[in-house]
């Protein structure tokens, strides 16, 4: 007893001292009400309070296990379930026995998951329809759903010449790629490619210059279908470079060392070449490498289906550059079917991977390539185009105007239709919200699915039949429906979430809000997360969580009941995309291009400016702000390069200078070779710019951005004299997840923007639940 009063009168304490500042500091007009220690408690799990009090939530994308089988995830009163849908009689039930699972999880893995909340969010059925698959943390693993014996299973690994390419002088014969008529087997032997014969009376070498420092590639093998020729790759040796993790809290009392394979910005790079030999004559084909001198990745080799021809797609370093290249087989001809070139950079990632912030990258071959649907950014919005496949020949634009598709649900060669889903089309909406639309391969015919004004989220059956539709808004709860795709009839509601029990327990949607960026015209995004018990005749500080990645938008648009913290404690919490973000026009995103250090901060200056001038109660006298990961990299350009405004920021797990940075995310948007815009864009080389008070926050494990970043960044302040603070979390990964964290991320704040001491939590034995 005598632990809890400590307790509590330590929290009242500090909470009347908050109070008592409420009339002082800054012109600052605080919430007339005294945070108490359930306003703390609150706080620090008010991501998790509300989960319980919503029905029926459809939080992740629905899935196809079948033509006639639908698959979901919902979460009704904080337990998660998946669930399968039968369209055909409208059965729902349990996917799985969700228990059963778990309890097979923790006794194959040493966790401690509970049947409610499984922590994937899809899964596949196997072949035979009694395997469970899905991945946990980038492992695969198999379930039987008769045993609910659960297995690790070996990950498929993609091709790659980056991170993890390692040569093999394999040897062993029985390691083989069978040609499709079945009389040949390739391998590798002393790093160069052999053949045998299925009897074995045939073993021969067909490359006899491979090397440890040039080899080839067993994984890249590739077959013609007609078996008379097999293609692949020779990578000639980078440089490779190596970070070292230091966990120093690992066990028995001593540190771990951790390498980790982290090549960044500038580095050399292994260089693959497409190999082609003829299998016929056992022999090598010369192929001249003109139009692909200098690759930073080749995708996988596709052969087309009469065997006479392959491509490949060619993304030059520097990103300038991407190139669908076409090889042919009898003499070694190249020539490129099409070229995407920009004088900033070609966003090479795929279109859709089930996430919104995806890239631009997309290709389908129509008849086995006679035609080509290919997406480009070359009128200055991501559009689709259709190109002849066997000459190169652009055909026509099928999408066009002042908006972008973000991404291609289903083709129909038949019928030459495409599905596919794009933002921005409908005037006077929030430019972010995607819709679906159909629309022929001569782009006539363009037809709106969605009319709901909701961003929404199509998938379509495998046998392109059907689609379901799940559509939201911050304000508006999920809803998901079944419709038919010849007609796009609407057959059926399948579940529609209910919050009115959130609602009544005092949840409010963020308000949307829209001003002018720097060009005086163009539309500025985001949305404001009003403080508890808000009162619109007092006036709150305002504190931004900014993330400003160039490879996707990141405000919120669909639902959901995450609550920012710090609205907790009296403060507005701001989210907003500015420009160099993408899902914009090309103009919009260009920003970014080697220039990093904009993070889109005028934008955003002006954003706030105009909410305050347009909002009594949006005090921006003392703005914090505060981000992680590119955001903690932006909250710190905010103090260096915008001081005059932003005054106090929390920057965690950021890279401070995008040459310690991985490659693949620094050169595409700073660009190649490595020139003086990065020292332009650099934190640390311009460290001797910081005004306002500053918290780094770092976690010593962190396999995405190398921590040293940050400790060079703390170097750079320390000699120049300046004042900061500084969170280092022993064992832990990006991000530095986890209460400690959280808390003094609110207690810098509360110090730096409410002038006020926090808590001595060493003077409490207060224990919060980790996250």
């Amino acid at each position: 007893m005598q632990k809890i009063a400590t307790i509590f009168l330590l929290l009242i304490s500090y909470c009347t001292l908050l109070s008592a500042a409420n009339n002082q500091g800054n012109g600052t007009i605080h919430p007339p009400f005294a945070l108490t220690p359930s306003d703390l408690q609150r706080a620090l799990t008010v991501r998790y309070q509300y989960s319980d009090k919503i029905v029926n939530f459809v939080d992740t994308p629905p899935f196809w296990l079948s033509p006639e089988t639908l698959a979901y995830r919902r979460t009704t009163h904080g337990e998660r379930q998946f669930i399968k849908f039968n369209i055909k009689t409208g059965k729902k039930e349990p996917a799985f026995d969700h228990s059963r699972l778990a309890e097979a999880l923790n006794k194959a893995g040493s966790s401690n998951f509970r049947g409610n909340s499984l922590p994937f969010d899809r899964f596949e059925i196997g072949q035979d329809g009694k395997q469970l698959l899905f991945s946990i943390d980038s492992v695969q693993w198999s379930c039987d759903l008769s045993s609910y014996i659960c297995t690790r299973i070996s990950q498929g690994k993609i091709l790659s010449f980056h991170n993890d390419f390692t040569p093999t002088a394999e040897s062993d014969s029985r390691i083989t790629s069978d040609s499709p008529d079945g009389k040949w087997k390739a391998y590798i032997k002393n790093y160069n490619v052999f053949l045998m014969s299925k009897d074995g009376s045939v073993n021969v070498p067909l490359s006899s210059d491979g090397t440890e420092a040039n080899n080839y590639v067993f994984s890249s093998l590739k077959w013609s279908p007609d078996s008379n020729h097999l293609a692949g790759y020779r990578v000639a040796a980078g440089q490779p470079r190596q970070i070292m993790l230091v966990n120093s809290s690992a066990t028995n009392h001593q540190a771990r060392y951790e390498p980790l394979a982290y090549p960044k910005a500038g580095d050399i790079l292994p260089r693959p070449q497409p190999v082609l030999f003829d299998i016929v004559n056992k022999r090598m084909v010369n192929i001249d490498n003109a139009l692909f001198p200098n690759p930073f990745d080749l995708s996988e080799i596709n052969w087309w289906k009469d065997g006479e021809s392959f491509t490949f797609e060619y993304n030059q370093r520097g990103h300038q550059l991407y190139r669908v290249i076409e090889v042919e087989a009898a003499t070694g001809r190249t020539r490129s079917l099409i070229d995407e070139v920009s004088s900033t950079f070609v966003d090479y990632t795929d279109l859709r991977n089930n996430q919104r912030s995806a890239g631009k990258h997309f290709r389908y071959n129509v008849n086995d390539g006679e035609e080509i649907i290919w997406a480009s950014e070359r009128d200055g919005f991501e559009h689709l185009y259709l190109f002849n496949g066997r000459t190169g020949v652009l055909e026509n634009q099928i999408t066009k105007g002042d908006w972008v598709v973000r991404a291609v649900d289903h083709i129909d060669p038949v019928r030459r239709e495409i599905w596919f889903e794009a933002s921005g089309m409908n005037f006077g909406e929030d430019p972010y919200f995607v819709h679906a639309y159909r629309i022929g391969f001569d782009g006539k015919g363009l037809t709106s699915l969605t009319p709901e004004p909701a961003n929404h989220h199509i998938e379509f059956s495998p046998d392109g039949r059907f689609y379901v539709d799940l559509w939201s808004r911050i304000d508006l709860p999920p809803r998901m429906a079944l419709f038919r795709s010849r007609d796009n009839a609407k057959l059926m509601q399948i579940e529609s979430t209910d919050i009115s029990q959130l609602e009544s327990n005092g949840w409010r949607a963020p308000i949307n809000f829209v001003a002018k960026g720097r060009d005086g015209k163009t539309d500025i995004w985001g949305i404001i997360h009003l403080p508890d018990r808000f009162d619109p005749h007092l006036k709150y500080p305002v504190v931004e969580d900014i993330y400003a990645g160039p490879q996707g938008s990141h405000v919120p648009k669909s639902f959901t009941t995450t609550t920012e913290p710090l609205t907790q404690l009296g403060f507005i919490v701001v989210q907003i995309d500015g420009m160099g973000t993408n899902n914009r026009s090309r103009l919009f995103h260009d920003v970014a291009w080697k220039n990093l250090k904009d993070a889109g901060l005028p934008d955003r200056i002006l954003w706030h400016k105009a909410a305050a001038s347009l909002y009594p109660w949006y005090d921006i006298s003392n703005l914090g702000i505060f981000g992680t990961s590119a955001g903690g990299q932006n909250a710190v350009d905010a103090l260096l390069f915008h001081s005059d405004f932003y005054k106090v920021a929390v920057a965690n797990s950021g890279c401070y200078d995008n040459r310690m940075d991985k490659i693949w995310w620094n050169e595409q948007w700073m660009g190649w070779p490595v020139g003086i815009e990065y020292s332009q864009s650099s934190a640390i080389d311009n460290a001797d710019n910081l005004h306002g008070k500053l918290m780094l926050v770092v976690g010593e494990m962190d396999h995405n951005v190398d921590p040293a970043s940050t400790f060079a960044l703390a170097d750079s302040l320390i000699k120049a004299g300046k004042e900061f603070e500084m969170v280092y979390v022993p064992g832990a990964d990006h991000g530095a997840p986890g209460i400690f964290t959280e808390r003094k991320l609110m207690d810098f704040f509360v110090r730096n923007v409410f002038g006020q001491d926090p808590p001595n939590w060493n003077a409490t034995s207060t224990h919060f639940p980790s996250s």
